[in-house]
Order: structure tokens, then C-alpha cells, then sequence
């Protein structure tokens, strides 16, 4: 496994940030997150990737022959769920609204060239979905919960 370098600065940035931004580095820095979301009747959860904050949105990415979307076109409310090994994780609960916009799947393979192998931002292959009304929960076995919403 390739041990990933961050600079001071971007440690402190990481440190520093609050709203969306916050919420942003730690889906980002736990890697995977799981995405669940309801079929019929029956919960669905699978883990997920995908992440990337642009112009004020987070995105999260999928393909379009999946399940998942099926099941968020059918229900466009969703939760995640990620966790890192110091004792914290996170809930989110959203709308995921679909979208369509080239840029961003631009966007979301420059900043995951592995996804490159199997999508492009060209066809119809890549399903984006931004979160909307989201509510964050920062939480932990020490601390007092922290809710963000976004």
C-alpha cells in the first residue's frame, strides 16, 4: 500500500476546517465510506469511494448500470457512514440529487485517475449525485456529537 505524504500546511488546513469542509477531509481521509440507502423495503449498504467538494457541493460518484441508482431514483434519501481507526466516525444523512455536468466527472477522474479504467466523463457510464439539506454528525466514545449541515 502506498503511504500517502501530506504537507504541514495541508495537515493544519485539515485541522482548521469547519462546515462542508470539514465534513470533505474526513470522507476523503477515511478513504472508504458506506452508502446506504433502500430498496423496496429492504436496506441496502455498500462501500463507496468516491468523494469530491467543488464550488460548494460534495460529490459522490457511482456507475450508472448499478443498483444504487435504481434505488436513489426511486428514493433519493440516502445516509453514510465512515469511520477512522482513532475512535471517530461520522453520519451523514441526505437527499442525493442526481447530475449530469461534464466538469464534474471531469473533475472526479482527475482527482481518482483509477476510475479511468472503467468510466468516462464521455458516455453515460458515471451517475454523479451531489448532497443536499445534508446533516453531519462528527461523533465518538469521548466527546460531545458535532452536527454540521450543509
Amino acid at each position: 500500500m502506498e503511504v500517502k505524504r501530506v504537507s504541514i500546511r495541508e495537515v493544519q488546513k485539515r485541522q482548521e476546517a469547519q462546515g462542508i469542509d470539514k465534513v470533505y477531509y474526513y470522507l476523503n481521509d477515511a478513504v472508504t465510506y458506506y452508502l446506504a440507502t433502500v430498496d423496496g423495503t429492504k436496506p441496502r449498504v455498500r462501500p463507496f469511494g468516491t468523494i469530491l467538494l467543488d464550488e460548494g457541493k460534495l460529490y459522490i460518484q457511482t456507475g450508472t448500470g448499478k443498483d444504487v441508482v435504481k434505488q436513489l431514483s426511486e428514493n433519493p434519501f440516502a445516509e453514510i457512514c465512515a469511520c477512522m481507526n482513532n475512535g471517530t466516525w461520522i453520519r451523514i444523512s441526505a437527499e442525493l440529487v442526481a447530475d449530469d455536468n461534464h466538469d464534474i466527472k471531469v473533475k472526479m477522474l482527475e482527482k481518482m485517475p483509477s476510475l479511468k479504467a472503467m468510466y468516462s466523463a464521455d458516455d453515460d457510464s458515471m451517475q454523479m449525485y451531489w448532497l443536499k439539506d445534508a446533516t453531519a454528525t462528527f461523533c465518538s466514545f469521548t466527546e460531545e456529537p458535532e452536527t454540521i449541515t450543509f
